[in-house]
């Protein structure tokens, strides 16, 4: 953080989550910090929550947020209380502080989550649930998410959320889930109401809900399965993707690790990517794809799978990479026999990144040969065979055979 290094190390700021109970739900601490704080940051609703505690100044968050921690910061070593929703740290206001002030600044004082106090109303153990937030995110965000008898917790943006979420269930297959609409927990206004997502038709909801799913799949539901290498039926594409068994092979050698940041040069339909992005929420990819059809595919592509935060840049490598942030691993499924993409990307890449070049053509072939003669990693050839018609008969049709070098940088 920035500010590891600052002599100021008590707390200044102090950070309180409020439920829609109001001041009913806070502790004598959290009352006491309240009443004393001589500048209250927060939403209007909170504002308006703890409105019998505070005396000082009262700032209502800025758009964009930035705004308001730019002002917060800027009170650095004075008193400053800043009131949010629930657990301050599950997506919320003190998860964004704490990316600008140092944890030994802040003074936290949480209250349950929303999802906690869903969970409590359900019956479900938290740890067995999954949760997502849609708050001010993607809806595509549940689909990897949509598994067989799978619970799901979904926090929406507002009154309109239950309704778009039931309607993604039903259009991809899975509308005989249930769907409970849990409305402004813990205050006066709660209301639980349970649904079958085909039918779902509440009207008037809370724009405060969490949104719990039981999922139930349809037979042509469109699951994602866990593995990689995933049906290439599942993806559009125009015949440029990287086929399954080549796919999975090539995400192993890959070997993604949370976090970190991938570059799929000639990307055609995006899948490697996309398959890299499923691996864990934290993966960050970007898709660099010269032809504008197959660039426009790849977010299409994107948003069906869950991921709609891979970027596409649209362009021809090696001018493309310029200016892009330094990758952890680069797949190159097309254009690397282009000049100075290998270049490009040996140079881009810090010291432990891994290369994975396929090819298809002789051209490709050499110049991978050539790089495993010069720099080492692993060279393998990958054949695959599938079973087709012959007359009346079946045989076996092999696939054009595929190259693979894959190499880490020391």
């Amino acid at each position: 953080m920035s500010n590891s290094g600052s002599a100021i190390v008590a707390p200044w700021l102090t950070v309180i989550g409020i439920g829609e109970d109001g001041v009913a739900g806070l502790g004598d601490e959290a009352k006491r910090l309240i009443k004393a704080a001589p500048v209250v940051f927060g939403g209007a609703r909170h504002m308006q929550l703890a409105a019998p505690l505070i005396d000082g100044e009262c700032h209502i968050w800025q758009s964009p947020f930035e705004r308001s921690v730019e002002a917060i910061i800027a009170r650095r070593g004075s008193p400053v209380v800043v009131l949010a929703s629930g657990d301050p740290f599950l997506y919320g206001a003190g998860a964004t502080l704490a990316r600008r002030i140092d944890a030994a600044e802040m003074h936290t004082i949480p209250a349950p989550s929303a999802f906690s106090l869903a969970a409590s109303r359900l019956g479900w153990p938290l740890q067995e649930v999954t949760t997502v937030s849609l708050h001010g995110r993607p809806i595509d965000l549940i689909r990897p998410h949509l598994q067989p008898r799978a619970r799901v917790l979904a926090l929406t943006s507002d009154e309109n959320g239950p309704k778009a979420l039931a309607g993604l269930l039903s259009e991809i297959g899975f509308g005989q889930s249930q769907l409970t609409v849990l409305e402004a927990l813990g205050g006066e206004r709660e209301r639980v109401s349970r649904h079958c997502a085909r039918d779902f038709a509440l009207e008037k909801v809370d724009a405060l809900n969490v949104c719990a799913l039981e999922v139930v799949a349809d037979a042509d539901a469109r699951v994602l399965p866990l593995a990689s290498g995933l049906d290439d039926r599942l993806f559009e594409h125009d015949g440029q993707i990287t086929k399954r068994e080549v796919r999975a092979l090539t995400l192993s050698a890959l070997a993604p690790r949370e976090g970190e940041l991938l570059w799929d040069i000639g990307a055609g339909s995006g899948s490697i990517a996309i398959e890299w992005l499923l691996a864990d929420p934290a993966m960050r990819a970007i898709a660099i794809e010269a032809s504008p059809e197959r660039a426009a595919r790849i977010g299409r592509n994107a948003a069906r799978f869950g991921v709609p935060g891979l970027a596409v840049v649209e362009g021809r490598a090696p001018d493309a990479l310029r200016g892009l942030p330094r990758p952890d691993a680069v797949f190159i499924g097309g254009g690397g026999s282009e000049t100075g993409v290998m270049e490009a990307v040996i140079d881009a890449l810090a010291p432990g990144g891994r290369l994975v070049a396929n090819a298809v053509t002789t051209e490709m072939e050499a110049l991978l040969l050539a790089r495993h003669a010069r720099l080492g990693g692993s060279l393998i050839r990958i054949d695959i065979a599938r079973v087709s018609p012959i007359g009346a008969m079946t045989g076996w049709r092999p696939a054009m055979p595929v190259t693979q070098w894959s190499w880490v940088k020391a």
